[in-house]
């Protein structure tokens, strides 16, 4: 099973930009779907994006369409989160996580093949 850490958090302020990264160990990384949730203290993990296999489709939450982007690189076993124009209701723990199959906005978090520990994003208004 991969195994999956995240760095790039941090704190920004409003307006601001971060890259999150996510590193994943063993040399199946490319037979995975990857996807970023997000976990703001008393919510809920929610999903914030996700990229097939090969890098080529990906899918947003409405909330950061047009402001992130995810990517993949599988030479490198990583995943990333390039977010923009950040906002203070940005501000939570983001995960990445890693499926076989398509990870969306329909993907119930408990199903998930694997996480990452977490890196906490906080933007000040």
């Amino acid at each position: 099973q991969v195994q999956l850490v995240e760095s790039g958090g941090g704190l920004v302020q409003a307006g601001g930009s971060l890259r999150l990264s996510c590193a994943a160990s063993g040399r199946t990384f490319s037979s995975y779907a990857m996807g970023w949730f997000r976990q703001a203290p008393g919510k809920e993990r929610e999903f914030v994006a996700g990229v097939g296999w090969s890098g080529g489709t990906t899918y947003y939450t409405d909330s950061v369409k047009g402001r992130f982007t995810i990517s993949r690189d599988n030479a490198k076993n990583t995943v990333y989160l390039q977010m923009n124009s950040l906002k203070p209701e940005d501000t939570a723990v983001y995960y990445c996580a890693a499926d076989r199959s398509w990870i969306t906005k329909a993907t119930k978090p408990n199903a998930l093949d694997a996480w990452g520990q977490g890196t906490l994003v906080t933007v000040s208004s």
